[in-house]
This record gives C-alpha cells, sequence and structure tokens, in this order.
C-alpha cells in the first residue's frame, strides 16, 4: 500500500516537472530559440541520463544500441515534439498548447487501432470524438463554424503537428523488443544533440541572455529531461498502467492552475474545450482493461 501511494506521489512530480516546461519554455525560447533550446536541453541532459541509467537499469549497452534505426526514428519524437513545442511557444500561451497537447492520449489510442491492430469498445471511440470535439473547440477560439473566416493562430496548429509526431514515436516505440525506458531516453538524447549540432553551427547558438533565461534552461535541462522519466518510470512499477496513462491530464491541470495564480487570461472556449478533452481521454482510458492494455501500457513513452 505504501509502495503504490508512493508510486502515485511519483505521477505527480513527474506530471508538475512536465508542465513546468510549457511554463518555462516560454522565457527560455524568448530568450534563445526552438533549435537552440532543444540542443541546450538535451546536451544538458544526456550525460546525466546515461549516469542514471547505468545506476537503475544496468543496460547492456550493446543490446541497446542494436536497436539504433529504431532508436534513430525516435528523433520525430524526442526532437520533433520539443523543437514544434518551443516553435508554438512563440506565440500561443502555455495553456491552450497544454490543452491541445492532453488530446494525445486519444491520438495514440486512434493511431494504435490503424497501425497495431488494437480494439476500442464503445467507450473508447466516445471519449476520442469527445476530445476531438474539445481540441477543435479550442483551436477554433469556440466558433467551429467560422474557423475559415477565423483561422487559429499558428501556434495552435504547430501544436498540433508536435503531438502527431509524438504519436509516430509512440506507435514505432511499441514495435520490436522492448528497451530500458531511461537508457533509451538517454541514447536517443544523444542522437538529438548530434543530429541538431549541425544546424547549431550554421545558425549559430542563441544563449540566454538573462538571469530569468538561464535558470528557465537549467529547469528544463534538469526536470522535464531527467526527474520527470525517473519518476515516471518508478511510479510506472507500482502504480497500474490505465492510471499512469490518465494521469498525464495533470499537466494540463498544473499549468492551468499556474496560468491562473500567475494572472494570464483564461478564456471560455479554453475552459469547454479543456472539460471536453479530459473527459473524453479519462472516457477513453476506461475501456475494458484486455482491449486497452495494447494502447495505455507504452503511456511510459512521454516527452514534456
Amino acid at each position: 500500500m505504501r509502495g503504490r501511494g508512493l508510486g502515485y506521489l511519483a505521477l505527480v512530480g513527474a506530471t508538475l516537472a512536465w508542465a513546468g516546461n510549457y511554463l518555462l519554455g516560454v522565457i527560455a525560447v524568448g530568450e534563445t530559440d526552438p533549435v537552440s533550446l532543444t540542443w541546450l536541453r538535451w546536451a544538458l541532459a544526456v550525460v546525466p541520463l546515461f549516469v542514471i541509467a547505468q545506476l537503475i537499469e544496468r543496460p547492456r549497452w550493446r543490446d541497446v544500441l542494436r536497436q539504433w534505426p529504431r532508436l534513430l526514428l525516435g528523433l520525430i519524437g524526442v526532437a520533433g515534439y520539443n523543437l514544434l513545442l518551443y516553435a508554438a511557444l512563440g506565440t500561443e500561451t502555455p495553456f491552450q498548447l497544454s490543452l491541445i497537447n492532453a488530446f494525445n492520449p486519444a491520438l495514440i489510442a486512434i493511431a494504435a487501432v490503424l497501425f497495431l491492430g488494437a480494439r476500442l469498445g464503445w467507450r473508447g471511440v466516445t471519449g476520442i470524438l469527445l476530445a476531438f470535439a474539445g481540441v477543435f473547440w479550442i483551436i477554433s477560439g469556440g466558433r467551429p463554424l467560422t474557423i475559415l473566416e477565423h483561422p487559429p493562430k499558428i501556434g495552435s496548429l504547430v501544436m498540433v503537428g508536435a503531438i502527431v509526431a509524438w504519436t509516430a514515436y509512440t506507435i514505432i516505440g511499441r514495435t520490436g523488443p522492448r528497451l530500458p525506458p531511461i537508457s533509451a531516453v538517454a541514447v536517443q538524447g544523444a542522437f538529438v544533440v548530434a543530429a541538431l549540432t549541425p544546424v547549431v553551427l550554421v545558425q549559430g547558438l542563441r544563449l540566454p541572455e538573462t538571469a530569468a533565461g538561464g535558470w528557465s534552461l537549467a529547469y528544463i535541462a534538469v526536470f522535464p529531461s531527467i526527474a520527470s522519466y525517473v519518476l515516471w518510470n518508478y511510479a510506472l512499477q507500482r502504480v497500474p498502467p490505465a492510471q499512469a496513462g490518465v494521469s498525464l491530464n495533470l499537466i494540463t491541470v498544473f499549468t492551468a492552475i499556474a496560468t491562473v495564480l500567475l494572472g494570464m487570461a483564461v478564456t471560455v472556449p479554453q475552459v469547454v474545450g479543456g472539460v471536453l478533452v479530459l473527459a473524453g481521454v479519462v472516457l477513453a482510458q476506461e475501456t475494458p482493461r484486455e482491449r486497452t492494455r495494447p494502447v495505455v501500457e507504452r503511456s511510459d513513452a512521454r516527452a514534456g
């Protein structure tokens, strides 16, 4: 019982750290740029991740590296998701983007049905439709019938691209042998640094210009990139996967709380759409276990 309680606390810690990526990402990307921020984040995190993976998982690195084609495809998620998220933060609020991100579990469920042969019951289908309606309501600013006359901000559309990238990464991760999760993230982080280094050399590396920017970068490198993965995988050893998957909604909840406390604007369409998305995702996660297990079991694949 105590172990499960610690597992839930770890889930709270992991999702709280990922929520901070949205809030402090605004400051960091405002003083750097999406490529520089993504490169700096993983350049700072990759060595500690390798050390932690060795201490906790003690992987056979040779066996992990044999899966390099699959790990290399992880750039779609680890690099693609972060680049698009930080680009979106340049034109949209963290709360708006966290609401769109909340649709990600439902999108993964759809992809699992299409590409992995997973099955969904009527509650799963209803939940996905409800969540989709919520995302459309958010993106359209509560005016779904006039979306052509009032197109959404580019940041919202870029964020949709980010969750599509993460969905592709998650589906790819469900093929082939299962890898130690922290070790896999460490290798993928190293691939991100290597892949973005030529871009950084050409465009130049922009470092934070203020103390606030520097501390924001430090937070992003330590908590969403390192601590969250350790806490998340600790929790998955003690909490059922379905409950862990639903807990990802706390990212949006924590972002909403911070938005209110910081005095940022919260609109009615965001609230209505957010309720629809969260309700839909919870409903989709509560399908019979034997049907949803292929969908939620890999919910440990997460990057904020």
